[in-house]
């Protein structure tokens, strides 16, 4: 069994995210730093990358003004308190066909996580794509979610989240 590491290109890794309300969805992008892959024997095995929470941005609100405003009130502790915690990270824990485990820590909150990944090899090259539906109130993101707070009408916020990955990695 031969272990292969791959290291990731960040400026062909991002993950896209959704979050839902009760009035529609917001969508942007947020970026991965760095990290590594491993296979072994050609099959996904493990790894762990960082996310840079400092480099989010909302794709569908095209008025500066409003964009920079929603930017801020992220990063703010209603949210992703970035000032604090500028990454978070995925460990990889196990990968039993193509379903993966791991670590997703948030806001120095670590919970298990689960979610099919789909992995293409081209040469010394790795590419690999997943889906995670993560509940943010485990990380402690409350704001106007149905759980803590009563009578939000319109303004309540779903607290399931979408994280649509996507990394690159080379053969170290």
């Amino acid at each position: 069994m031969e272990t292969k590491k791959f290291y990731i290109i960040s400026t062909q890794s991002n993950i896209d995210w959704v979050g839902r309300k009760v009035t529609g969805a917001h969508n942007g992008t947020i970026a991965v730093k760095e990290g590594e892959l491993l296979l072994n024997d050609g099959t996904l095995a493990g790894g762990k990358f960082v996310i840079d929470t400092t480099s989010i941005k909302i794709l569908d609100v095209t008025d500066p003004a409003t964009n920079a405003q929603f930017f801020g009130h992220l990063a703010s502790d209603d949210f992703f308190s970035t000032d604090k915690y500028p990454e978070a990270t995925l460990e990889i824990t196990s990968v039993v066909g193509n379903h993966v485990e791991g670590d997703l820590t948030i806001k120095g909150i670590t919970h298990p996580v689960g979610f099919d990944v789909a992995v293409n090899i081209n040469g010394d090259e790795v590419t690999a794509t997943g889906k995670l539906v993560i509940d943010r109130t485990r990380y402690g993101i409350k704001f106007r979610s149905g759980n803590f707070f009563k009578d939000l009408g319109d303004t309540l916020i779903y607290n399931d989240f979408e994280l649509n990955v996507t990394v690159t990695a080379k053969a170290a």
